[in-house]
């Protein structure tokens, strides 16, 4: 295997940009308390005090420290590097004061938009199951756009424990990283990113792992978000991603709980929007399962879908879709034995008269 990445020691990287995220959060902590980026307590969260957020602006700096040493300068970098800053400091605005979710919408499109036209990244065409499908102008930008803000607001609606997104986001990008090793195309900017942003992330989860002394805020949910639609979408256009199921795999839990969160608001009667407590780990934590142990068990179940995805690269097509299939029906399972879609226990409770 290739340890460089355009003479670069992966190892390095990752060192270099984890102890950046380390030395920097104890700031970045002292600031979000100075200008009152503080989350509070309410019935729908699980921490019982106030937490400074921001923790994303110290991933984003150890980001930009590692572009700085690592990266070779591009105009799609270039384009990466501004969408980033404008998700960055809409997501600080918003960790000091509430900003309304169209408005946060708006943003991620300029964002996105930005990655898209200026740096020309952009999903032409996929492959699965041996069959590729081609994508028309203007179809392939506005199905770019729409990856782009999907997957950014799936990252920023699972984050409601600690470690929770950090943790998804880091298994994310060791898995590019290995995928990446395993075709011996450790020189794509992907691959690059995966590194920096596992670094970047780790500095913070030895913060935010159970029990958290800091959240990541929007700026960090959003950020990581980004970044990891971006890294998919490079996939696609180079050789570290040949087709949709690695990616959908390696973010199965976050696509799952966003899809059914919509499903589940919908059936309400309620904005997609509308924050709740029926999440994935809502679910486990009702299960009597510790804020670590739910944690660990989700960190677990998405590294077999990696597992799914790197055998999947292999040429093992057949095993992965097996073991693919097995969890499903096991998420399946889930779904109908948890209210994470239907409140089973409505019927039980008591009459308000």
């Amino acid at each position: 295997m290739n340890w460089n990445v355009n003479g670069n020691n992966i190892f390095l990287m990752v060192i270099v940009t984890f102890l950046t995220s380390v030395v920097l959060m104890p700031i970045i902590k002292y600031v979000a308390i100075h200008v009152n980026a503080m989350d509070y307590p309410n019935e729908r969260k699980v921490h019982k005090t106030p937490m400074p957020r921001l923790g994303g602006v110290a991933i984003f700096l150890s980001f930009l420290v590692g572009y700085m040493l690592f990266a070779n300068g591009s105009v799609r970098m270039l384009s990466i590097l501004i969408a980033s800053f404008v998700i960055v400091l809409m997501g600080i605005f918003d960790d000091i004061n509430p900003i309304k979710a169209r408005y946060k919408l708006i943003v991620q499109i300029v964002a996105a938009c930005i990655t898209t036209f200026y740096g020309n990244i952009v999903l032409n065409d996929l492959s699965l199951f041996g069959l590729t499908l081609t994508f028309p102008v203007p179809i392939n930008y506005i199905i770019t756009i729409f990856v782009i803000v999907a997957i950014t607001n799936a990252l920023n609606f699972i984050d409601g424990l600690d470690g929770l997104a950090s943790g998804i986001s880091c298994i994310y990008f060791a898995t590019i990283a290995v995928i990446a090793g395993i075709l011996n195309t450790m020189g794509g900017l992907d691959v690059t990113l995966s590194l920096i942003m596992f670094g970047a992330t780790m500095g913070f989860l030895a913060y935010n792992f159970p029990p958290a002394t800091i959240f990541m805020g929007d700026s960090g949910s959003q950020f990581l978000g980004f970044i990891i639609a971006v890294i998919s979408l490079l996939g696609f256009k180079g050789t570290t991603i040949t087709s949709l199921i690695v990616p959908l795999c390696i973010l199965a839990i976050p696509i799952f709980d966003v899809a059914l969160a919509i499903f589940r608001r919908l059936l309400k009667g309620e904005g997609i929007m509308k924050a709740d407590k029926e999440h994935f780990h809502h679910q486990l934590l009702k299960m009597k399962f510790t804020q670590r142990k739910t944690i660990l068990i989700i960190y677990a179940i998405n590294i077999v879908f990696s597992i799914v995805s790197i055998f999947y690269v292999l040429g093992d097509n057949q095993i992965a879709i097996i073991i693919y299939l097995l969890l499903m029906i096991l998420l399946l399972f889930f779904v109908l034995r948890t209210d994470i879609l239907f409140d089973h226990h409505k019927k039980n409770r008591p009459s308000k008269k």
